[in-house]
């Protein structure tokens, strides 16, 4: 877990949301899992009530436990493997590929990097080869559309130690190689003889901080995107969570962007917009500013370059010459995901979350129907409205439209533009619900939508009736919006509390829920990031619906994150990541390594199958 997602930023005044959880709580036995209850007093005007698990496919007899059928990892068998390799459910098998280091094209006369200390990968090999911090990505089917694919992989963050070998970088070579382990990688896979392989593709590539890159939507040509230098406009960074659009392309969505930016005149500070980001003088101690001016605040002709980062981007996975583009209508902030999904109308809709300890959840909805639009030549994502959510007591909420044209936002800034660049400040003023670190959304094909919202160490006046303050172990919230997505209001309840899971010899036990898919089964699949419980690492496990039947299907090496979820059309293959296993740090695992060995940990992505061919989470 990263300690940044839990410093906070946001000065506001706004109603916390444990305010609003205290109420709802006490409803909790009443709602007794189903959403329908939360809706009684909201029926009246809205034409949405949700009604539990209607629509699930719960199989035969309509039995929920017949939803998850395998056998799952034991705590003890957990526990036994001490964090040094990966454990999966004895019905289940897993495959390694794609790991920090290898060649992003097979073809490439690069060398690969396999985990030696001695020798890191060069700033110009490196812009070649996979990169570090695996996370959310997205598989593209081609050809044979359950064996074959273009696969979109995120790399959030590489601490220096771990790509460097050093704590600090010490030339320009240093900063480029750190610059180029981050972004996104591309890549050609294929099923031969049994086992997926990455095979050539001329539209495979690697997307990094140096890459350049377009502006698109209501923000593009701005004069707060512009900068003194006139430098282009170039890459992304701390890539976490992702999209995909009905149109087949990836969104890939910058997360802690403030980390990487510095400040070399020792009397810089920064402004109220900046502080609202978390920039400080250090950053997350990467050191970028120290060698590349491009990422020093203080320097007079870069500004405006951190207002260049925070947002979604679109890549075509299958146009290796495309420009990556930013989206400026869906906002800047910590953007964990970006979920998509198509409401009434045909207007597409994308759910998303700031992931900082006290922020805020996000929505866009396009101004039409989105094969009109795109058909006359207008892209969905650069045209529409974007809300910032308020949960009220009742269990209902409202969603709040970030416009110039509300005069509370119009005494503020000068234009749409600007409450765009500074969609965080917008919010504030709105009084949207500051949240506990709100990450990926995932919506359920009965038209709920799901939250995880990973932990909060800040909350205050903890009691035994009320496990979330502090909430150090996070929770999951759900809602459905009214009018099919594109409405502005909703109606909203917990889904799960991770601390109800950890009574002593409760197999269901976990924490910091992060990740997360609903598949089209009704299946939760929940990613962990934090510390967990009962001596177990970081872990994939498998819910039904009412969040009662919990199992463990994969659990990962000491100090990494399970994340990322990617599947085939026909969901009988998933491929997951561990994010940063050991923190770099070969005394505690040497994977993807024999587990005897003394290379440097390195990210890697896994192909998990049943051993009998059926669905996955069956």
């Amino acid at each position: 877990m990263h300690d940044h997602d839990n410093e906070v930023s946001n000065p506001s005044k706004n109603r916390p949301f444990r305010d609003v959880l205290e109420v709802s709580l006490s409803r909790r036995k009443m709602l007794m899992g189903s959403l329908a209850t939360a809706a009684t007093a909201y029926v009246a005007t809205s034409s949405v009530a949700l009604a539990g698990n209607k629509g699930w496919k719960y199989g035969k007899g309509g039995k929920s436990k017949e939803l998850i059928g395998f056998k799952p990892v034991t705590i003890a068998e957990a526990n036994d493997v001490g964090g040094k390799v990966p454990l999966i459910s004895p019905d289940y098998q897993y495959q390694t590929l794609i790991s920090w280091g290898e060649k992003v094209n097979p073809r490439s006369p690069v060398q690969p990097y396999n985990g030696e200390p001695e020798r890191r990968p060069k700033a110009d090999e490196q812009a070649e080869l996979i990169g570090i911090g695996h996370d959310g990505m997205t598989l593209f089917p081609v050809g044979k559309r359950n064996r074959a694919g273009m696969l979109c992989i995120n790399h959030e963050f590489g601490r220096n130690s771990h790509v460097l070998g050093k704590p600090f970088p010490e030339s320009l070579e240093d900063v480029r190689v750190s610059q180029h382990a981050h972004g996104v990688s591309v890549v050609a896979l294929a099923k031969i003889r049994g086992r997926w392989r990455q095979v050539w593709s001329r539209n495979a590539r690697r997307i990094h901080v140096n890459t350049p890159v377009e502006f698109s939507g209501p923000a593009a040509g701005h004069p707060l995107l512009q900068t003194p230098a006139g430098n282009p406009t170039l890459g992304t960074v701390n890539n976490c969570s992702n999209g995909e659009t009905p149109w087949g392309t990836y969104l890939t969505c910058e997360e802690n962007f403030n980390g990487y930016f510095g400040a070399s005149d020792p009397n810089w500070a920064p402004t109220d917009e900046q502080a609202r980001y978390g920039f400080t003088n250090v950053g997350f101690g990467y050191g970028w500013h120290v060698y590349d001016e491009r990422f020093d605040l203080s320097d007079p002709n870069y500004k405006n370059e951190d207002n260049r980062f925070g947002w979604v981007v679109e890549i075509d996975p299958r146009n290796g010459r495309r420009i990556p583009v930013k989206r400026t209508a869906l906002g800047r902030f910590k953007h964990e995901g970006a979920e998509v999904v198509v409401g009434k109308g045909g207007r597409l809709v994308v759910y998303m979350g700031d992931d900082q300890s006290f922020d805020y959840i996000y929505k866009f909805v396009s101004d039409g129907n989105w094969k009109s639009m795109r058909a006359r030549g207008m892209n969905p994502l650069d045209h529409g409205k974007l809300y910032v959510a308020k949960f009220k007591d009742d269990g209902t909420g409202d969603w709040l439209e970030l416009t110039i044209d509300n005069p509370v936002l119009a005494a503020r800034f000068k234009d749409q533009a600007e409450v765009l660049v500074y969609t965080r400040l917008a919010a504030d003023l709105l009084g949207a619900t500051p949240m506990d670190r709100p990450e990926w959304a995932s919506v359920a094909p009965n038209g709920d939508v799901y939250c995880t919202l990973t932990n909060n160490r800040d909350r205050t006046e903890a009691d035994a009736a009320n496990p979330l303050a502090p909430n150090p172990d996070g929770h999951i919230i759900r809602w459905r919006d009214d009018h099919r997505h594109v409405g502005t209001r909703f109606v909203w309840d917990i889904y799960l509390i991770a601390q109800d899971t950890h009574g002593e010899g409760d197999e269901r036990n976990f924490s910091d829920p992060d990740g997360i898919w609903v598949d089209p089964d009704g299946r939760v699949f929940i990613q962990t990031d934090g510390g967990q419980k009962a001596g177990l690492q970081n872990q994939m496990v498998v819910a039904d619906p009412d969040g009662i039947d919990i199992r463990r299907l994969f659990v990962g090496v000491s100090g990494d994150e399970i994340t990322g979820i990617a599947y085939t059309p026909d969901r009988r293959t998933m491929f997951i990541n561990t994010q940063h296993p050991g923190n770099g740090d070969p005394t505690r695992t040497n994977f993807p390594a024999a587990p005897d060995g003394v290379t440097i940990p390195r990210d890697t992505t896994f192909v998990i199958t049943r051993k009998d061919g059926g669905m996955i989470g069956s």
